[in-house]
């Protein structure tokens, strides 16, 4: 969680940056529109479904051959696999942008559609050095070791924001792909030592006659498609905000930024540690521990997410002001940002029970039951989109309202598809933290709130400013010390454990 709080903040300052240099507008739209295509790719072939179905084969690899011999060989395979998958891809993005980007993009502007061009072809080649990356990363975690895989992201920003400030005035908008690139390559040199320590190595082997690597693939097909129907979702998404007025696209973007920044440190934290720990439960048989790693998830989830949402709802407007309003990004921009993110964050907790527990059905091989939610899930948020937009004559606040409503019912649906295969319950003390919780951050808003009545809701205007930002820390502060004091009254589990670590009980 602190390298991922450290990841999220550089990556904040990344998009912080180019929302200094390049605004909210067009060319703000091209960057973040090109960026996502490969950064979705990246969720279905290295990041996601691949390397989720991957951890469990590799865990049951680790638990029936101690030796490691037969985990290193499906580790090569899958190498050589990723390659054979991604090298025509890239290689048509390169050959032929202006047919992909027919795809993703709908500019009417000249400019956009070239600039579009260019940018692609020098992020595309990223996807390969990430999904390279993510085999390495889905072997640290298999072996429980986090700490390497999650300075990976660092580098990245680094590079990124270092490209972009010694790039741009010499390179403009191609010092971002220039970034990208050099941040895909940092991301393997900083993992590759480690990895090289374990026995691993990263020379590719195509010899598929495998049948580890054939359990892993009968996981990452259906895998395969349940996350392709999130990145068709936010493909749409995208699709539908590039029609709309400039601005829509990047606050779009903008408002996932900061959304991220809470929902990555706890959410993507707690799923990376437990999942390769429910796929051991799996493998060893042991239902009992499988439960316990999805109680704890849930409970501790909520009691991280909920305060998180309640403050990115509350006071998003004064974080995206002081956070981005400078130069290029007007007030307007803030606003409109701040608006998507409260739409956004209404959904956060139950997005991080959906995550949970779609990683729960994953390590107990149930991909149809997963797959069949995941589609149900995007069908409402797709069906929900096109009636704002066009049926009410939304924006992309409408956007963002649609996705939370959509996850929201779909972690509903995924609790009871679990409760069928497994023996995991909502039990008394998971609804009774719930209650605590949901108390806890009530008192917590109401110290917004009172904030807001003494000092009004002006002195975030100007933007940047060590007044504001001293203003919002005080708050930020004060809010969140008495949601931990309620927690910590009320013996909430997540405030228990970190008492514990810090007074050094591992237990």
């Amino acid at each position: 969680m602190g390298c991922t709080l450290i990841s999220r903040i550089l990556g904040f300052v990344r998009t912080a940056t180019i929302g200094a240099l390049f605004g909210a507008g067009g060319a703000a739209d091209v960057i973040n529109l090109v960026f996502n295509i490969p950064n979705n790719l990246r969720k279905l072939l290295a990041e996601g479904a691949l390397t989720t179905a991957f951890v469990p084969e590799l865990s049951r690899e680790l638990v029936l051959d101690e030796s490691g011999l037969r985990a290193r060989r499906l580790s090569k395979t899958i190498i050589g696999f990723q390659i054979i998958i991604i090298a025509p891809i890239l290689l048509v993005s390169l050959l032929f942008p202006e047919q992909v980007l027919f795809i993703f993009e709908k500019f009417s502007d000249p400019y956009k559609k070239e600039l579009s061009v260019v940018l692609l072809r020098w992020m595309m080649p990223y996807i390969l050095l990430v999904s390279l990356s993510a085999i390495m990363m889905a072997v640290h975690n298999s072996h429980y070791r986090f700490l390497i895989p999650a300075l990976t992201p660092i580098v990245f920003s680094i590079c990124v924001i270092l490209f972009l400030l010694l790039g741009q005035p010499r390179w403009g908008m191609v010092s971002i792909g220039i970034g990208v690139l050099a941040g895909g390559l940092a991301q393997i040199f900083v993992q590759y030592p480690s990895f090289r320590r374990m026995g691993y190595r990263l020379a590719p082997s195509f010899d598929f006659n495998n049948y580890s690597l054939k359990r892993v693939l009968l996981k990452w097909l259906p895998m395969l498609l349940t996350s392709s129907l999130f990145v068709i979702n936010s493909h749409i998404a995208m699709l539908l905000a590039s029609t709309l007025p400039d601005g829509n696209t990047s606050s779009l973007t903008y408002a996932i930024v900061f959304f991220q920044l809470p929902f990555g440190i706890f959410s993507a934290s707690i799923a990376t540690v437990l999942y390769p720990k429910m796929s051991r439960c799996v493998a060893l048989n042991d239902n009992k521990g499988l439960v316990d790693c999805l109680s704890f998830g849930y409970r501790n989830l909520w009691a991280l997410l909920v305060p998180s949402a309640m403050i990115l709802v509350l006071l998003g407007e004064p974080i995206v002001a002081i956070a981005f309003q400078r130069r290029a990004f007007t007030l307007e921009d803030s606003v409109a940002t701040a608006n998507v993110l409260a739409a956004y964050s209404v959904g956060m907790p139950f997005i991080g029970l959906f995550n949970i527990t779609q990683r729960g059905l994953y390590a107990l091989g149930e991909i149809r039951r997963s797959f069949f939610c995941a589609l149900l899930t995007v069908f409402i948020d797709i069906v929900l989109s096109l009636i704002f937009i066009f049926g009410s004559g939304g924006n992309s606040v409408s956007l963002a309202w649609a996705n939370s409503i959509a996850f929201t019912a779909g972690s509903i649906l995924q609790y009871i598809l679990i409760r069928q295969v497994s023996k995991f319950r909502l039990t008394g003390g998971v609804w009774a933290t719930f209650g605590k919780i949901l108390a806890g951050n009530t008192v917590g808003a109401l110290v917004i709130l009172g904030f807001y009545q003494v000092f009004g809701r002006n002195w975030w205007l100007s933007g940047v400013s060590w007044t504001g930002f001293g203003l919002l820390a005080l708050i930020a502060f004060v809010s969140s010390a008495i949601i931990v004091f309620s927690y910590a009254l009320m013996k909430v589990e997540t405030a228990s454990l970190v008492l514990a670590w810090i007074r050094g009980d591992r237990q």
